[in-house]
């Protein structure tokens, strides 16, 4: 039994397939599996809360795991340990979730290509057809991360406190979400996955898509993350495409399309969901 796991830091996606490449049972999911954020007992438990996963955890024989806060060897070593002892008789590869992004997007195995994710965070690299080439360290969602869902709810709730976000958005934005400041504080230092919370008003962008304010809001933030990140590689951005994933970015293609024109880019595909890409890669590759 073969897990493949794709974990952001809001959620989790689990398929589990044989050694021929036949899914077992429906896709599961769990809350995000971040090790740079969670702890060991937060890790454990989200886990454990999958009935399905722990019965049967002693059936799995591999795990290929792809995900946010994988990409430095301490959060490594904290997941490897965490998923070892919920599967035990399984063998355990971790890679950062960029080649989830990478094996999901791309036409062929052998493809260069930019890979970029949009999704809670945000992160870009160059795929040279075989190893993936990262020229930023993350520093977090408080620092980077621009263009994501948590960078997007953030200029959001700042635009509201600072009476720059326009009245009638103020109005529904207040409507749909607890604006009250102690609140709004206490899942920002109170809480385990602020950048989730946060993440989880740039959902208002997509109720009011065809607003002036909110498309600035969207090519302002595409444009800072091509010009931080996708520029990262600007050696190679006249010989291959730009493919996406996540649900930031499927959802803002017209204007990823927009951004790349004007700042001569070429967009390749976009893969909402990395984890059905990644299992056609590992049933290729089986």
């Amino acid at each position: 039994m073969i897990l493949i796991v794709d974990s952001g830091s809001t959620k989790c996606d689990w398929l589990c397939i044989d050694k021929n490449g036949t899914q077992l049972f429906e896709k599961q999911r769990t809350k995000g599996l971040n090790p740079a954020i969670l702890s060991e007992k937060k890790l454990f438990k989200n886990i454990k809360k999958n009935k399905l996963l722990k019965t049967h955890k002693s059936d799995v024989t591999h795990i290929y795991f792809y995900g946010a806060g994988c990409g430095t060897d301490k959060p490594k070593i904290l997941l490897n340990f965490v998923l070892q002892k919920s599967f035990p008789n399984a063998h355990i590869t971790i890679k950062e979730d960029t080649y989830a992004a990478a094996y999901a997007t791309i036409s062929n195995k052998t493809e260069a290509a930019v890979i970029c994710i949009l999704g809670t965070g945000s992160n870009c690299s160059y795929y040279d057809g075989n190893t993936l080439h990262q020229n930023v360290k993350s520093l977090g969602y408080t620092v980077m991360d621009d263009a994501s869902g948590n960078y997007f709810g953030k200029q959001l709730l700042r635009d509201y406190y600072y009476n720059t976000m326009p009245n009638d958005l103020r109005v529904a934005f207040a409507h749909k979400y607890n604006l009250e400041s102690d609140y709004i504080k206490h899942n920002l230092y109170k809480q385990p996955n602020p950048n989730a919370y946060l993440a989880s008003h740039a959902e208002f962008m997509f109720l009011y898509k065809d607003a002036d304010y909110i498309k600035t809001l969207i090519k302002d933030g595409i444009r800072l993350f091509a010009k931080t990140m996708i520029f990262q590689y600007k050696d190679v951005l006249n010989k291959v495409p730009v493919h996406f994933a996540g649900s930031i970015a499927f959802l803002c293609q017209e204007e990823i399309h927009e951004v790349a024109k004007a700042l001569n880019f070429t967009v390749g595909n976009f893969e909402r969901r990395p984890i059905e890409g990644l299992v056609s890669y590992h049933i290729n590759n089986l």
